[in-house]
């Protein structure tokens, strides 16, 4: 009998040991698998939205554009009509990538001159002068007419359901929206929309937009006539002229989105992409190539020698697009050098691997807040999709009875008129959101990880997740991460999940650290969707710095019930 137990015991061992091995692992959610399609996004009712449209047989870029008119209701600081987007269009039958930039230009009166006369000697971070047409609806139009199956009207149902109906404030959102109490007071119609009961919303409490439903209702059934040319327009423009802007008719009908070919380069047995300028996705290409030049600390990820060669991968990088990166349409950016292996193996001699660079110059040449969705649908379409006002509620300016705002993109141009970055009229500023998209073999990987300057770095970071460490894509969003900090120089933003160790190891070699909570959304929300297209398999991740989820489609059951 003593036998018996001695064995039984010996068993249990064993099944306890097997089962803490297969539990046991540094990251919180599982990925979702389905070989149906998914949709992941940082609100969970827009990847619900999303997922309804692909059970109508609805494609990825329909999924993505009625995702995103949710995310306009719900998340209304970081994205909306009144935005910019650029995308990656993964075609599964044929393997192409397709890119699209679908942000917009300066008003041809918005120039350097204009604002001098006025004695602006630095460009606006927000206010009407901050305003560049917004690409957006244009953007939705173009990937619907190339890639849409269902009717454009279907898209917008949900949106316009929840902006009537409205929908409860995230807590995560509730937080962002806290800063611009003061901010949205400035602008009555902003504060009327966006400040209900003369407040910012409570977490949990509902929140309704009538007015932005009323726009999006325009849009179902107009297209994006009524928004360039129509009703919207001259909303737009009426604001426009209140706040003493620049913008014109001509301004909003002459613009277009542009389909560009996509940059890639080849980290380790991996091809990534990225768009080109006016974005600034080069600079995770570059910083990949400068990592590339060293192996994988077999110490993991958050080791202080692996940290230490990305975070100064990030600087070299970092310092090339501030000052090459522009718009491509009034000056010559010097992309393929910058992406060159041979520069990123000059640019890679300059990393001392025990000290941090707190100074770091442009090499030199021979002759940001955000939504990001990814969608991959039943036929392994894959939409890598971002979409923002670039700052919280962009300019603060709302279109008078259309429920969104302005965007501020034009912050980002510079009053240097040497910079490639320099305003000028009809102009694209340069833009801090990217979509990414990767793959090797059988397996495509659809990306994007949001938040301003911090995008390239981030991109960088979940990459080299995957290919160097073997993450699955879940594991890669969660994994602990650093940031820019607006100090720039040696100061860096980290998570305090990294070791203790390796903080101390970092702050040794001269790196100054601004340590912040486990699951910080200074690191930026992402979203990613995989295909296996040898499998059929498709999976999904959504990062918890984020109040979203990866929602799989629901797929037409069948048959009678037992």
């Amino acid at each position: 009998m003593s036998s018996i137990r001695s064995v039984l015991i010996s068993l249990l061992g064993v099944m306890a040991a097997v089962s803490l091995s297969a539990q046991d692992r540094s990251y919180g959610r599982s990925v979702v698998s389905t070989q149906y399609g998914i949709v992941a996004t940082s609100d969970v009712q827009a990847s619900q939205a999303g997922a309804r449209i692909l059970e109508q047989g609805g494609s990825a870029a329909d999924a993505a554009i009625a995702a995103n008119a949710v995310l306009n209701v719900s998340e209304p600081m970081m994205n909306g009509m009144g935005g910019d987007l650029f995308a990656l269009y993964w075609d599964a039958k044929t393997g192409k990538l397709y890119g699209l930039n679908a942000s917009g230009w300066a008003p041809k009166a918005l120039t350097i001159e204009h604002l001098k006369a006025k004695g602006i000697t630095s460009m606006p971070q927000s206010g009407i002068d901050s305003v560049t047409v917004p690409g957006m609806v244009d953007g939705w139009t173009k990937l619907h007419d190339r890639f849409g199956r269902l009717p454009w009207r279907t898209l917008f149902r949900p949106a316009i359901f929840y902006a009537e109906n409205g929908i409860p404030v995230p807590e995560m959102i509730h937080d962002y929206w806290k800063p611009s109490d003061g901010p949205l007071r400035a602008f009555p119609e902003s504060r009327r929309v966006f400040l209900p009961g003369d407040h910012v919303p409570e977490t949990g409490q509902i929140f309704r937009n009538p007015d932005l439903a009323g726009a999006l209702r325009l849009i179902a059934a107009q297209g994006e006539r009524v928004y360039y040319s129509g009703a919207i327009a001259q909303a737009i423009l009426k604001t426009s002229a209140e706040h003493g802007g620049t913008m014109t008719a001509d301004d909003l009908e002459r613009y277009s989105a542009e389909w560009v070919e996509p940059l890639s380069t080849k980290y380790r047995d991996w091809t990534v992409y990225e768009l080109p300028p006016n974005g600034d996705g080069m600079a995770a290409l570059e910083m990949l190539n400068i990592m590339e030049q060293f192996p994988p600390d077999p110490a993991g990820p958050h080791s202080p020698g692996e940290l230490h060669t990305r975070i100064e991968a990030m600087k070299l990088a970092y310092a090339d697009v501030k000052a090459y990166d522009g718009d491509p349409l009034f000056s010559s950016i010097p992309v393929p050098q910058l992406i060159s292996k041979p520069f990123a193996v000059r640019r890679a001699k300059l990393i001392d691997p025990e000290k941090a660079n707190c100074d770091v110059a442009p090499g030199s040449l021979s002759p940001s807040d955000t939504t990001y969705l990814s969608v991959v649908d039943r036929d392994g379409n894959i939409l890598s999709f971002i979409q923002s006002n670039y700052s919280a509620f962009g300019s603060h300016i709302t279109v008078d009875g259309m429920g969104f705002v302005l965007q501020n993109r034009g912050g980002l141009f510079s009053l240097d008129p040497k910079s490639p970055d320099a305003l000028a009229g009809r102009k694209r500023p340069l833009h801090t959101i990217i979509p990414g998209f990767m793959q090797h073999g059988d397996e495509h990987i659809g990306f994007g990880i949001m938040g301003g300057w911090n995008q390239p770095l981030a991109h960088a970071q979940f990459v080299s997740n995957v290919v160097d460490y073997h993450m699955n894509i879940q594991a890669a969003l969660e994994e602990p991460r650093f940031t820019v900090n607006t100090k720039l120089g040696c100061n860096i933003v980290i998570e305090s999940r990294v070791t203790q160790d390796s903080i101390d190891q970092l702050t040794k070699m001269g790196h100054v650290l601004e340590v912040r909570k486990e699951y910080t959304t200074a690191m930026g929300r992402g979203q990613a969707v995989l295909h296996n297209s040898k499998t059929g398999v498709n999976y999904g991740a959504s990062d918890p710095r984020a109040d979203g989820a990866a929602i799989p489609e629901s797929p037409k059951f069948t048959g009678t019930a037992p």
